[in-house]
């Protein structure tokens, strides 16, 4: 009966027994930053926030200040026939929502990110504990908390000081506002994606702050525009808050294509920060 070959060949007498090759080690997985490590560096961030105070007066004080001085206009504190008796003031706080997340969004966050990619702060951070998506995911917080703020500061001095009605949908108008955050964030991130540097930052967020305000209707209202311009400024992510907003402030439900609008531009933008982003 044959016997089955050994499975190796016997090594000659005298020569050295061939050694395994040590199997590779798998690489370990750095983990992501725990609670401490994110909260500390949600409060060195947040310090460095608190320290800028032009950058807080664009995004806090600049959307309401503007309010305040549309407000003192006689003439846009009365109705008018052309906007099915509503007064201009009464479109403008919508408008004056939407200012600070363009100035958050395109202004302010974009150069803080590419001027530490552009020093070096994001590689060093790779080396440590902390990854550099604890700077992005607190960046992205404290921007987006100052967009909230706001936009209530906005509703609340627009009621107050000329009787602009509260949203009358408000369940649509936070849904609307919260996907328009959303939205301008990811606008932000792309914009600190594809800026080599902090002055390319500085002058490609100039263009698009320019595009986004006509868009949101800070010149001139989008209710107020001719169809066809109105049409193709919905198209847009601010053109789609604005009248999202609107809808919701007359008390009707935002329309759904503008709803979609805006998820599907926070979608794209999101997968194309996440795409072009660079460390280095």
């Amino acid at each position: 009966m044959p016997t089955a070959a050994p499975a190796t060949a016997p090594t000659p007498a005298g020569s050295p027994r061939p050694r395994p090759r040590p199997r590779p080690r798998p690489r370990a997985r750095r983990p992501l930053p725990g609670g401490p490590a994110l909260a500390a560096v949600l409060k060195a961030e947040g310090r460095l926030f608190l320290r800028e105070p032009g950058a807080l007066f664009w995004i806090l004080g600049f959307p309401t200040a503007l309010l305040v001085i549309l407000g003192l206009i006689p003439s846009f504190r009365e109705p008018s026939a052309d906007l099915g008796g509503r007064r201009v003031i009464d479109l403008y706080v919508p408008v004056a929502v939407l200012l600070g997340m363009i100035m958050a969004s395109v202004q302010a966050m974009p150069p803080v990110l590419t001027s530490y990619r552009e020093r070096g702060i994001l590689r060093r951070l790779s080396t440590t504990p902390v990854r550099p998506l604890a700077i992005l995911g607190a960046q992205i917080a404290l921007h987006g908390a100052a967009m909230i703020a706001s936009a209530l500061l906005a509703i609340t001095v627009g009621r107050l000081a000329f009787g602009v009605p509260l949203p009358f949908a408000r369940p649509g108008y936070v849904l609307s506002m919260l996907l328009m955050t959303g939205c301008a964030l990811a606008l932000g991130a792309t914009l600190a994606a594809i800026a080599a540097t902090t002055k390319a930052a500085t002058a490609i967020g100039s263009v698009v702050f320019i595009l986004m305000m006509f868009t949101s209707g800070v010149w001139l209202p989008v209710q107020a525009m001719p169809d066809l311009l109105r049409t193709i400024v919905g198209l847009t992510p601010f053109g789609a808050a604005s009248q999202a907003l609107d809808q919701a402030m007359r008390g009707s439900w935002p329309n759904w294509s503008y709803l979609g609008i805006m998820a599907l531009w926070a979608a794209g933008l999101t997968g194309a920060a996440s795409r072009w982003f660079r460390w280095e």
